[in-house]
């Protein structure tokens, strides 16, 4: 039989499980992605996709990595959530100068997807927004943004 935490240890355990920051962030995002996910799945599109629609559609035509650095998420999951708005024709990609860069482009369909989604994407704000209410929720981008920048260097 394995022998109980002393009193210090399970204190320290209890504080990390109700305090760890990157924990209830995770936990946030998991609740987040899947009010989005959930209200954007009659398009066909995930959060994370539609998100790759929009931000192709403000950057025209850009590489791999100044897109995942504008996303917040690791090059491997861009790939991943490219795979299926490349194979349904919604984005396009093509060799750069750099043979080992792609350059990716939002199609006239993929374009099309995102404005018949974006009313979705209106209707998910809308009920994280009204959710948290306005004042809270714009605490919460005030503090996302803070919290990003923990993330530059000094």
């Amino acid at each position: 039989m394995k022998k109980p935490s002393s009193d210090p240890e399970r204190a320290q355990c209890l504080r990390v499980a109700t305090e760890c920051t990157a924990s209830r962030l995770r936990r946030a995002s998991r609740a987040i992605n899947h009010v989005y996910d959930e209200t954007l799945a009659p398009s066909g599109l995930r959060g994370t996709q539609f998100n790759v629609l929009v931000a192709l559609s403000l950057f025209g035509e850009v590489s791999l990595f100044p897109l995942a650095e504008r996303l917040g998420l690791e090059r491997t999951t861009v790939t991943r959530n490219l795979e299926p708005l490349e194979r349904d024709a919604l984005v396009t990609s093509r060799p750069g100068a750099d043979q080992r860069v792609r350059l990716l482009r939002l199609t006239d369909r993929g374009r099309r997807a995102m404005r018949e989604a974006m009313p979705l994407w209106e209707k998910a704000q809308a009920r994280v927004v009204n959710g948290l209410g306005g004042r809270r929720w714009k605490e919460l981008l005030d503090g996302l943004d803070a919290t990003i920048g923990l993330k530059e260097p000094g």
